[in-house]
């Protein structure tokens, strides 16, 4: 494997990121501050040259002018005539040849030029004398005045160029340095989160991670963190619960199992036939608890095939199917359309109506109808009820009230279990409701978006 260049830390990986971008940043804007003070710099100096050079040609009253005054600034001055011959020159200047073979036009126009010659390098402006001078002082023959300056210091060295990048990398150093700083902070809630997770364990799910003031991403991301960890502390304890109410429901008939082909091995005389009919059927009483158990499993992972499904025609081929017992009576003043699972809707709707059937004393009465922007199935019965402090509790996996028992010694008791799993599943709700007489089970599930 080749080993990984760049950092794993987030707070690194920004760091180098942003002092990257603001080095290339500071840089270009380096080169241009560095550009500016260059052309400054020499735009100045040519500013000084050309004064100075026109000032001396305003103050020429003969051929051969008398030596200038100079500035400290601009101390080179020299008139050249047409051969190239030096007529008269500044006191830093005498004695030098030419300055320079430049030739401006001889209309009154300057041009600039850096000179460079025997290691030294001059700011020098070349000014023809005007036409009128040039008549009148030298019957027309051309003439020049170069002045000139030594280059600057900061034109000639590398300084400014050196001052430039020590100030873009000072401040691309000082940008990471912020943006190390910055990022730090912003990220130390989430170390402390992790820090926190780190001690969350599977045995104790009651640890949460601090939560930062405010709404920002991170406190946003606390808030969420620890809505995940009770819903998972919550089914966690749920699936201990179905864990254990399973071995408690399971032992039972495995137990009367045991003993059953005990007896057959055990009492050969006896009714070995019978024996094992009763065993046959104390092992379809687990098949049938085991299947439920699975298909209680599976509606919590949520509906597989989603399709639109009519509550009203759906309540009808169920109450149609209840032929034994009480008689069903359905109302549905309207179809109500909800998007979910066929199946598993029907099974609620058919578990709902075994229950009230086996409760009922004469009849029990199905209602579809809107309720709170959503629909609401209502199946209610005219048996005795259920108390209101058992309403929660039939819904447990494997509860039975004695009720029940007397009525269905057989069932299972996960029936309403898996109703409710179902109704979850599907975004909607089971509940039992106050009814003036008998059970009144609700089922509210959402409406299906109209088509667009």
């Amino acid at each position: 494997m080749r080993p990984r260049l760049a950092p794993t830390s987030i707070r690194a990986r920004f760091t180098l990121v942003m002092t990257g971008v603001s080095l290339l940043v500071y840089a270009i804007i380096g080169v241009g501050v560095d550009t500016a003070v260059h052309n400054r710099i020499e735009r100045d100096g040519f500013r000084d040259t050309q004064r100075a050079a026109a000032e001396w040609i305003g103050s020429m009253r003969s051929p051969t002018p008398p030596q200038p005054i100079t500035s400290t600034r601009v101390p080179y001055l020299q008139l050249v005539d047409a051969t190239g011959s030096v007529v008269s020159a500044s006191k830093a200047a005498s004695g030098l040849p030419a300055l320079s073979t430049l030739r401006p036009p001889n209309d009154g126009r300057t041009q600039n030029r850096v000179q460079c010659a025997n290691g030294r390098c001059l700011l020098l402006t070349a000014a023809g004398v005007p036409p009128q001078k040039t008549a009148r002082l030298w019957a027309g023959q051309s003439h020049t005045v170069y002045a000139a300056m030594p280059r600057p210091v900061l034109l000639g060295t590398q300084r400014l160029d050196a001052l430039v990048a020590a100030g873009v990398l000072a401040a691309s150093l000082l940008t990471g340095w912020a943006t190390w700083a910055l990022v730090g902070r912003t990220l130390r809630p989430v170390e402390a989160m992790r820090a926190q997770i780190a001690e969350i364990t599977i045995s104790d799910l009651s640890l949460r991670v601090p939560q930062p003031s405010g709404d920002d991403e991170i406190a946003r991301l606390a808030r969420t963190a620890n809505q995940t960890l009770a819903r998972l502390e919550d089914a966690m304890e749920r699936q201990r619960r179905f864990g254990s109410m399973v071995s408690h429901e399971l032992r039972r008939p495995l137990t009367g199992l045991r003993t059953q082909l005990e007896e057959v091995l055990l009492f050969p005389e006896a009714d070995a036939r019978g024996g094992v009919r009763d065993a046959l059927a104390t092992a379809e009483r687990l098949q049938a608890i085991i299947d439920e158990m699975l298909m209680l499993a599976r509606v919590s992972t949520g509906p597989r095939i989603v399709e639109p499904v009519g509550l009203a025609a759906l309540a009808r081929e169920e109450a149609a199917r209840r032929g034994d017992g009480p008689p069903v009576e359905v109302s549905a003043p309207e179809e109500l359309t909800v998007t979910g699972n066929r199946v598993q809707l029907a099974g609620v709707l058919a578990n709902l109506l075994v229950n009230a059937q086996r409760h009922a004393r004469t009849s029990v009465q199905v209602t579809v109808r809107r309720s709170d922007g959503g629909a609401a199935v209502v199946v209610e019965d005219d048996g005795e009820g259920i108390a209101p402090g058992d309403r929660e509790r039939v819904f447990e996996p494997f509860t039975r009230l004695s009720e029940g028992l007397r009525r269905d010694p057989g069932g299972s008791g996960l029936g309403l279990a898996i109703s409710r799993a179902v109704a979850e599943t599907h975004n909607g709700t089971l509940r039992i409701e106050d009814s003036p007489r008998g059970a009144r089970f609700v089922l509210r599930l959402p409406l299906a978006p109209p088509h667009t």
